[in-house]
C-alpha cells in the first residue's frame, strides 16, 4: 500500500494541478505523465522478461495505449469489445496490429467486418469457450470466407473445491479443466475457417482482489492465504491445459494474470505473456496491495458549488461509482485537498456531493476537489479527454473514447 502523502505534499501537489488547469473548468480529467510512464516501467520491472498485453478496458485512450506499446515490454492489446478491437487495428495506422478480444462476442455487424476484411482478420483474435460461439460465426460469415477467423479458448481460472461446491473467482468459462480444453481446441481445429491462435486463463481472485486493504488485516490474512492455495492450483492447472491443447494444434500465445499478479503468472512456464491494464493509471482501489504500489496517475476535478454548513462543502457532481460489487471502496476517492470524506447518508451524487472534514477548510465557491476513480479506465467514460500533465503545466490533450465519439459495448 502507498504511504499517504504528507500535508505538505498533498498542498503542493493540489497546487500545481490547480494552477495547470486554471483556464480550464471542470469537470476535467488529469493524466500526469511523469507518473504514467512509471508505472509502465514498473509494469515491465513486475513482468520480468514476459511481454505485457495491454488491457484497453482499464485505458479507454488510444494516445495512452499508444504511449505503452511504444515502450519495449508491451506488445499487442487486449480489447474489451469486437467493435472497439476492429477500431484499434483498423486503418492505415492502427494502434496495434495484434489485438485479442478478451470476451466472446455476437455483434453480427462487426463479424462481418472482420470476415470481409483480410487485413483485420489477420490482426483481430476472437475469445471463444464453446461450439456455440463457432456456430455464431459461421451463421454471420459464409463458408467460403476470405480469411481464416483466428480464435483464442477462454479458460476459467477460478479456484473450485468441494466438489465444486465452492467457487472463488468470477465465472467466465464452461471450460475449466485440460480435456474439456482439449476438447473444444479439436472442434476448432476441425472447422474450417478457424485458425487457433491462444489460450487465455485471467485470475480475478489473485490479479483483481486486494491482498492488503487498508485497516482490515483480518481479511488481508485470509485473502492472501486464498491466493496462495489457488496461484499453486492454477499453474497446474494452466500448465495441464496448455498441455492438451497443444497436442491438438500449437499456440501462438497464452496470456494469463493482470496488473494485480504479474509476478505470480509471469513466473508459469506455460505462459507466454501477462495482461494489465489499470497499473498503468494507479486507481484507488490498487492502494491494498503488497507487491507493488502504483503512482496515482488519473484525476478529475468537480468544483465546489456550495458552503452549506461549517466544516462541509458541496462539489457539482462526483457520482462516477465504479462497476462491481456495490460498496464503499466503488466510490471515488476525495484526494486534493486532503482530509475531506463523504457524507454516510448523502455518498456521491449525480447532481452533488457533500462532503466535510479538515480539508473542507479554506475551501470557496468556485475552487475545486481532486479525485480519483475507484477503477481504471472508467474515468474516461466521463470526460472528452485527459488533459495532460507533463511537469508543472499542460502538454495538451489526449481524447477519451466518449471524446472521439465512440462508444463499445
Amino acid at each position: 500500500m502507498p504511504p499517504a502523502a504528507s500535508p505538505t505534499d498533498a498542498a503542493a501537489t493540489r497546487a500545481r494541478f490547480d494552477a495547470a488547469t486554471a483556464l480550464l473548468d471542470p469537470p476535467l480529467g488529469l493524466l500526469d505523465l511523469a507518473a504514467l510512464d512509471a508505472n509502465a516501467a514498473d509494469l515491465v520491472r513486475r513482468a520480468a522478461g514476459k511481454p505485457i498485453r495491454v488491457a484497453s478496458k482499464s485505458v479507454r485512450n488510444r494516445d495512452v495505449l499508444r504511449r505503452a506499446l511504444a515502450r519495449p515490454g508491451f506488445a499487442g492489446v487486449l480489447a474489451y469489445s469486437l467493435p472497439e478491437a476492429l477500431w484499434l487495428a483498423g486503418g492505415t495506422d492502427p494502434v496495434s496490429e495484434d489485438v485479442v478480444v478478451g470476451y466472446p462476442s455476437a455483434d453480427r455487424g462487426a463479424l462481418r467486418q472482420l470476415g470481409g476484411d483480410e487485413a483485420l482478420a489477420a490482426r483481430v483474435t476472437l475469445m471463444v469457450d464453446s461450439v456455440d460461439h463457432l456456430d455464431l460465426v459461421d451463421s454471420v460469415l459464409p463458408p467460403d470466407r476470405r480469411a481464416p477467423i483466428r480464435v483464442c479458448l477462454d479458460v476459467d481460472a477460478s479456484l473450485r473445491a468441494a466438489g465444486g461446491r465452492v467457487h472463488v473467482g468470477v465465472r467466465r468459462s464452461p471450460v475449466h479443466e485440460p480435456e474439456q480444453a482439449a476438447t473444444l481446441a479439436r472442434a476448432v481445429a476441425a472447422r474450417p475457417g478457424f485458425v487457433l491462435a491462444g489460450v487465455m486463463a485471467y485470475e480475478a481472485q489473485i490479479a483483481g482482489v486486494q491482498d492488503a486493504p487498508g485497516g482490515r488485516r483480518l481479511r488481508g490474512l485470509a485473502v492472501r492465504g486464498m491466493q496462495a492455495v489457488s496461484a499453486r492450483e492454477l499453474a497446474g492447472r494452466r500448465a495441464a491445459v496448455v498441455a492438451a491443447v497443444t497436442a491438438v494444434a500449437p499456440l501462438e500465445f497464452v496470456n494469463g494474470g493482470g496488473t494485480g499478479s504479474l509476478e505470480r503468472t509471469a513466473a508459469e512456464d506455460a505462459v507466454t505473456e501477462v495482461a494489465a491494464g489499470s497499473g498503468l493509471y494507479g486507481p484507488a482501489l490498487f492502494d491494498g496491495y503488497r507487491s507493488f504500489a502504483p503512482a496515482p496517475a488519473t484525476f478529475f476535478a468537480v468544483p465546489v458549488t456550495r458552503l452549506p454548513a461549517p466544516g462541509v462543502v458541496t462539489v457539482a457532481g462526483g457520482g462516477w461509482i465504479a462497476s462491481g460489487p456495490p460498496g464503499a471502496d466503488r466510490l471515488p476517492l476525495p484526494t486534493y485537498p486532503a482530509g475531506l470524506r463523504w457524507l454516510p447518508t448523502e455518498g456521491a451524487g449525480e447532481v452533488q456531493t457533500p462532503l466535510r472534514g479538515p480539508g473542507a477548510a479554506g475551501l470557496r465557491v468556485g475552487d475545486r476537489v481532486w479525485f480519483r476513480h475507484a477503477k481504471a479506465g472508467e474515468v474516461c467514460e466521463h470526460v472528452d479527454a485527459l488533459h495532460v500533465l507533463d511537469g508543472d503545466s499542460l502538454a495538451g490533450a489526449f481524447p477519451t473514447y466518449r471524446g472521439e465519439g465512440k462508444a463499445f459495448g
